[in-house]
């Protein structure tokens, strides 16, 4: 149980920072392009969290660093993620906000959070019951109320762009889930570092040019918090949650974006963040309190993540072990059936 709540928060962190990026770029935005902006904070993302990985072996005597290696075979769903999720998500977000006024672009990336929960229900077949439904619609419906401002008629062309680089990074999300049992900071590190020079090369070709130092450092600051750590703790909720409900935690971040900003910009809230609010708890409520159990049968097959030896890792140990755990090296696991209370995570991948 406290695995499980320990996961739940996991997700709703990456979705606070995420959030609180927002507003924050806004005030960026006033003295930045927009690709300069996405570029500073993947690159502050990538930058910050290499150096974290860098410190992190140092302090180790670097005997389970090969083991955090991404398989050839998994190679391209992680570049599939960062092709969609890091490159075309925000290239196309960035178009569309151009000509898409900001109340119809807000509304429209809450179809992130579905798009995601469509593709892991219908193409990866994960498993999803009514109450896991009406609280996706719940958060959803909080986070249309959140964005919706009366008034604002008529949907741009630019909204069809917006709406592709939602899609983007719903598919970025489920290709992530793919390799989500390896090392979660190597994976969001990855993402910034490439993602990072992509949007900085996109700003200068359309005649952008780097601000000063101080505000350079700070959007780098930003970018490690709301899109690094934010990313690593989203894979992190991916590995046990599985991509739909992750996928519905992080829709909420639009409300600690909106509560961040009535912090730095003081005013009574409006009606409608209350109701968004209770929306949106409602539906993590009804995600909470899922109990899904059932007789399941675990194949056999062989994968290399950080574990404890719990009743899914009950194996021998081809080096000599000295009783740490969490603990990563390549094990495997052989077939069982049991029944107990799970998440789609990374060792119940199976069909219902």
């Amino acid at each position: 149980m406290n695995s499980r709540f320990s996961a739940i928060f996991t997700a709703l962190a990456a979705a606070a920072l995420f959030g609180a990026a927002t507003p924050l770029a806004k005030v960026l935005l006033g003295s930045m392009s927009p690709f300069m902006v996405a570029g500073l904070f993947y690159l502050g993302s990538g930058v910050g969290l290499g150096t974290g990985i860098l410190l992190r072996r140092l302090r180790t005597s670097g005997s389970e660093n090969g083991h955090h290696r991404i398989n050839r075979a998994e190679w391209p769903w992680l570049a599939g993620a960062i092709a969609a999720g890091g490159i075309a998500g925000p290239a196309l977000l960035m178009l569309g906000l151009s000509s898409t006024p900001a109340a119809t672009s807000s509304l429209l990336l809450n179809l992130e959070g579905v798009l995601t929960a469509v593709i892991a229900w219908v193409v990866f077949r994960e498993n999803v019951d009514v109450q896991v439904f009406l609280g996706m619609l719940a958060i959803v419906a909080g986070g249309v109320i959140l964005s919706w401002h009366p008034g604002e008629t008529g949907v741009p062309a630019g909204a069809l762009l917006i709406v592709g680089a939602c899609l983007c990074w719903a598919i970025d999300n489920n290709l992530t889930r793919k390799v989500s049992a390896h090392d979660a900071m190597v994976i969001a590190c990855l993402k910034g570092l490439i993602a990072g020079p992509v949007n900085l090369a996109i700003a200068f070709a359309t005649g952008a040019s780097l601000p000063g130092a101080g505000t350079v450092g700070a959007a780098m600051l930003t970018g490690l918090a709301g899109y690094g750590v934010s990313l690593t703790l989203f894979v992190v909720a991916l590995r046990h949650l599985g991509t739909a409900r992750t996928g519905a935690y992080f829709s909420v971040a639009p409300l600690f974006g909106v509560a961040l900003s009535l912090l730095m910009w003081p005013e009574l809230p409006h009606v409608s963040f209350w109701i968004a609010a209770a929306s949106m708890a409602f539906g993590i409520w009804l995600h909470v309190r899922e109990r899904h159990e059932h007789e399941h049968t675990h194949e056999r097959f062989a994968h290399a993540h950080r574990h404890r030896h719990d009743e899914h890792h009950q194996h021998e140990h081809e080096f000599a072990y000295s009783g740490d755990e969490p603990h990563t090296h390549p094990h495997v696991h052989l077939p069982i059936t049991h029944s107990h209370a799970h998440f789609p995570d990374v060792h119940h991948r199976h069909q219902h």
